[in-house]
């Protein structure tokens, strides 16, 4: 089981004033993020615009981002989509760069039952070598993944990993009561990370990290020694962050402040609208 360490940053994609992607600042990103101590990064996830980017991006960016995070961390590389074959064929274009892991999102859109998502994960799985993330994320996918399914598939050697998103703490709890030792719960929502290690998920698949990577790796190391208390504190601190990032849609929060921050990312692409006035003067007023 490869270790992706305690925070994997769902890494934005950075455009140009076209729109078109910008790879010279997507490598000052990745450094930026290692160097705030992210562990692993995410290619082509939600807050990477995936639904936004063509084929051809998607492979530049994992390209990209496997020679640029060498020495420094782990790449998992979104390839999970609503159509099983296409998923198959990106995973093994991405397996074939050399990507250390992938991400397998909810199928949007089509609503399959229980049974078709446990067939369609177990599918693309069996299909690659690489260790596998779920994502489950019924807020935009619009289903859930249940525990029970979860754990069927949790008996697929390399699906090693979930990523759960639905923000119901007590579904990650059934989960991590009868999964295998070796499988891995990151919660998807900032606000739940400390309650996540507490009913003993392993880390967190995080946008504010981005921006407060320094102060969330401290939070989880200090519950991890046992500093229970200054964990609670750094958690109170940053509460504020995790939900103004996503005070509108995300991840034009997150982009604005990192454009603010000068760590320069671009705009959000369409559907994606650009924040109004109000909502930037509010977002930024966090980090004045």
């Amino acid at each position: 089981m490869s270790d992706f360490g305690r925070i994997i940053t769902a890494m934005v994609t950075a455009f140009d004033a076209n729109e078109n992607l910008d790879l010279s600042k997507q490598t000052k990103l990745i450094e930026y993020l290692f160097q705030n101590e992210t562990d692993s990064i995410i290619v082509n996830g939600t807050t990477g615009e995936s639904p936004t980017l063509s084929k051809e991006e998607k492979i530049m960016l994992f390209e990209h981002a496997v020679e640029h995070t060498k020495g420094k961390g782990k790449v998992i590389a979104g390839t999970g989509t609503n159509n099983t074959k296409e998923s198959i064929e990106l995973t093994k274009k991405a397996e074939e760069i050399g990507v250390d892991g992938i991400l397998l999102v909810n199928p949007y859109y089509n609503r399959p039952n229980q049974e078709g998502l446990f067939q369609h994960f177990k599918t693309i799985a069996e299909s690659t070598s690489l260790p596998v993330m779920l994502y489950n994320i019924p807020g935009r996918s619009a289903v859930n993944m249940t525990p029970e399914t979860v754990l069927r598939l949790a008996e697929t050697p390399n699906i090693t990993m979930v990523k759960e998103s639905s923000g119901d703490l007590g579904q990650a709890v059934e989960i991590l009561k009868h999964a295998p030792d070796n499988f891995l719960l990151y919660t998807g929502n900032d606000d739940l990370t400390l309650p996540t290690l507490s009913v003993g998920g392993y880390g967190v698949v995080s946008v504010t990290s981005h921006v407060k990577g320094n102060e969330m790796q401290e939070m989880i190391q200090s519950y991890l020694a046992g500093d229970i208390k200054k964990a609670a504190k750094l958690n109170q601190d940053l509460y504020d962050i995790f939900n103004v990032l996503f005070s509108s849609p995300s991840p034009g929060p997150v982009k604005r402040v990192l454009n603010h921050l000068g760590v320069e990312v671009g705009s959000t692409r369409l559907p994606i609208a650009s924040l109004s006035a109000e909502e930037e003067k509010y977002i930024l007023g966090f980090f004045n």
